[in-house]
């Protein structure tokens, strides 16, 4: 099998245990051809990842953000744009007035919070981005005027009223919404109709001459299953839910012990020959 790009997920794959790329990980990336495509694939928005490329000295590189909801080329081109309509934005924060869940809206390269407290500020440490402090309702005012919606919603509590939340919108949108819970305390919501995979299929449709069975992948969560699927080899990190490591080609070792990093050091080993694009 001929590698020609490496896709991963971030966060429980990626990253260590103090979410951060490992120096061996960063010694791997190195070794790699400079024209072979690294491309991160996460819920995150555009500049939570853009740093971490950075740090692997690879800045060039196309993203797929807010789990294959908003991509964008190496060259900062939009390939793909799906939001969640305003309307129903609007409800989930209605939803959400008479509880204590917190509530982050996202859209292309803005992150929207009405509230400076343990959940927002977790959100700053943890992506490296800046906030823009903002009313969800004026935030939907705001895309109401222009017609557009959400990237991304993302809602934290008490895993209480994070289950009674999924159980409502799941009950009448589950045809609409992807609800992915990363955690107990955490709901991400996202369009029904996108994903990582058409993410990273509109990446190589858009500047490459080879196909999702040319891509080795990571991933750790619900929503890396599509892409570990769809590509030539899907690999879980020992972390991962019990759903992922069914579906993938390997399992390689925990997120906390390089596991990333360990698969890619040995692809030569097993079969795989790593191809410079021409």
């Amino acid at each position: 099998m001929k590698i020609k790009a490496f896709c991963s997920d971030i966060d429980g794959t990626l990253l260590n245990s103090v979410r951060d790329l490992s120096p061996r990980l960063k010694a791997v990336v190195a070794e790699l051809p400079s024209d072979f495509p690294v491309i991160l694939a996460s819920s995150r928005m555009p500049d939570a990842m853009r740093h971490l490329l950075h740090d692997m000295n690879r800045v060039s590189q196309p993203l797929i953000s807010y789990n294959g909801g908003y991509v964008l080329s190496a060259e900062g081109e939009v390939l793909e744009d799906v939001s969640i309509p305003v309307d129903l934005v609007a409800k989930i924060i209605r939803l959400t007035h008479k509880t204590d869940i917190h509530v982050s809206l996202f859209q292309g390269e803005n992150w929207y919070e009405e509230k400076d407290d343990y959940w927002s500020q977790r959100e700053v440490r943890n992506t490296k981005v800046a906030c823009t402090w903002l009313p969800g309702q004026d935030v939907v005012e705001l895309w109401s005027k222009g017609n557009s919606g959400a990237h991304k919603v993302m809602c934290m509590g008490t895993s209480e009223e994070i289950s009674w939340l999924f159980g409502e919108l799941h009950f009448e949108h589950s045809l609409d919404l992807h609800l992915y819970r990363s955690s107990d305390t955490y709901l991400e919501i996202a369009p029904k109709a996108i994903s990582k995979a058409t993410g990273l299929k509109k990446i190589l449709e858009h500047a490459f001459d080879f196909g999702m069975e040319s891509v080795i992948a990571f991933g750790d969560n619900y929503n890396d299953i599509d892409l570990l699927q769809s590509v030539g080899w899907g690999v879980a990190v020992e972390n991962a839910r019990m759903e992922v490591k069914a579906v993938a080609n390997e399992i390689t070792h925990h997120n906390k012990e390089d596991g990333v990093a360990a698969t890619l050091e040995k692809m030569k080993d097993l079969k795989f020959e790593i191809n410079s694009q021409v």
